[in-house]
């Protein structure tokens, strides 16, 4: 990922000294299961940790596995190379790697990663959801006009907004925690996972020294489907982020105007050329990332079918996807966070637009009014249709224009249908529903 779009966080997780870390931790893990079962000389994987501390991996470890790679044409091969001289041990060098192949090293340790990447986001998620009920709860009581195909439909609460979106992130959270538990999955179990090299009980070790689980049964690698539930998730998130951008870009609308990003006054500008200018930029960022990161669960969908016990198809896929994916995720839920913190609602336009039809919204309740007054359904909806088209193309309001019918209610009684309290008299029902009061 580009700088522009990373977190520190993310950056530091998936910088390759930390990816080399992480392969070190794997290494040093299994030599101390092997030495439990007196296959390895003891005191050799202290050894390496003890080497590991004076001289921490860091970008020149990193540089020197890259030249090292330019002769093997192997990554993890020269590593384990560098790895051997770095610790200046004889055993060590001797030993590390032992019955392992790549993928023991390269998938424990990206599923360690992963697991630790998507905890990040959950953290991150549970930041909006709270940005999210603090609005929700704000606006609780604020009228505002539904709209439905983009054109006015009936009243609701503003804050209804706010809700509908905690209650999707609260799914999207869920679904996140669970792909994060799939993940958390070790891999030691040998060249076509059938454990000949190396026994189940070093899995199980280093397994739970990672405070990973086991899977249980894998070929060379993790089955891939594993990490196409982790992106499809992450598709699922970046689908919801997209409809909140674009719901508060259509609401920050010139002829809309109900909300606006912050502004930082004087030192911002809109526009290079037009001086006027508070645009929705920031949910106009978080629309496109969200497209890019949707997009990253076809390659992940495509990874899942690998030739046999194993071929390396997916590796330069997933060398791009899951650091990009885990943390454009990371990154859009954080600039979303913000966006909503520092969101300007605009009340007095809420309620303008809520009047903005002359009365109209009410036109589902005058029916219903009306055929409780006993007129058949029909007859009642062409009659206040024909009222709301003569509206419409009159510019006057809806009670003078179905005042004008023969319409068994009175003027008063049409009046008090046209209340938008009546639409919001069951928020609080919904609110208790997801836990917001």
């Amino acid at each position: 990922m580009i700088p522009r779009y990373q977190t520190p966080e993310m950056a530091s997780l998936w910088s390759e000294a930390a990816k080399f870390r992480r392969w070190a931790e794997v290494e040093r893990l299994a030599l101390l299961a092997w030495e439990r079962l007196g296959k390895v000389p003891e005191g050799t994987a202290r050894r390496l940790g003890e080497a590991l501390a004076q001289r921490p991996i860091d970008a020149g470890f990193a540089r020197a596995v890259a030249e090292r790679e330019q002769v093997t044409r192997h990554d993890l091969a020269a590593f384990v190379d560098v790895l051997g001289d770095w610790s200046g041990d004889p055993t060590v060098k001797r030993y590390l790697h032992y019955g392992l192949t790549s993928s023991d090293v390269v998938d424990t340790a990206q599923n360690w990663a992963l697991s630790e990447a998507l905890g990040l986001v959950l953290g991150e998620v549970d930041g909006l959801l709270r940005a999210l009920r603090a609005k929700a709860l704000r606006y609780k009581d604020l009228p505002t006009v539904g709209r439905t195909h983009g054109v006015h439909a009936e009243p609701t609460s503003f804050g209804l907004k706010f809700a509908h979106f905690y209650a999707a992130f609260t799914r999207h959270r869920e679904r996140i925690a669970r792909a994060r538990e799939a993940i958390r999955v070790a891999k030691l179990s040998g060249a076509v996972g059938n454990y000949a090299m190396i026994p189940p009980e070093v899995e199980a070790f280093v397994a739970s020294e990672l405070g990973l689980g086991v899977d249980p049964i894998t070929t060379q690698v993790t089955p891939r489907d594993r990490h196409a539930e982790l992106l499809a998730a992450l598709a699922l998130l970046a689908a919801e982020l997209g409809r909140l951008a674009l719901e508060m870009r259509h609401l920050a609308r010139t002829e809309v105007g109900e909300v606006e990003e912050g502004f930082a006054g004087g030192a911002q500008k809109g526009s290079s050329a037009m001086p006027h200018k508070k645009n929705p930029v920031g949910f106009e960022n978080v629309s496109g990332l969200a497209r890019l990161l949707a997009s990253l669960v076809i390659p992940a969908l495509e990874n899942v079918p690998l030739w046999h016990e194993r071929d390396i198809s997916h590796s330069s896929v997933e060398r791009v996807v899951l650091p990009d994916a885990t943390t454009l995720a990371h990154y859009l839920l954080r600039r979303s966070r913000g966006l909503l913190e520092n969101l300007v609602v605009h009340e007095d336009r809420v309620r303008a637009n809520l009047e903005r039809t002359r009365g109209l919204v009410y036109s589902q309740r005058v029916l219903t009014a009306l055929v409780e007054k006993g007129m058949e359904r029909d007859r009642a909806y062409r009659l206040v249709q024909r009222a709301a088209m003569k509206s419409w193309e009159e510019g006057r309001p809806f009670l003078e224009t179905l005042t004008e019918l023969e319409v068994p209610l009175s003027r008063e009684e049409l009046t008090a249908l046209m209340e938008p309290g009546y639409y919001l008299r069951h928020v609080d029902d919904l609110y208790r529903r997801l836990g917001l009061v």
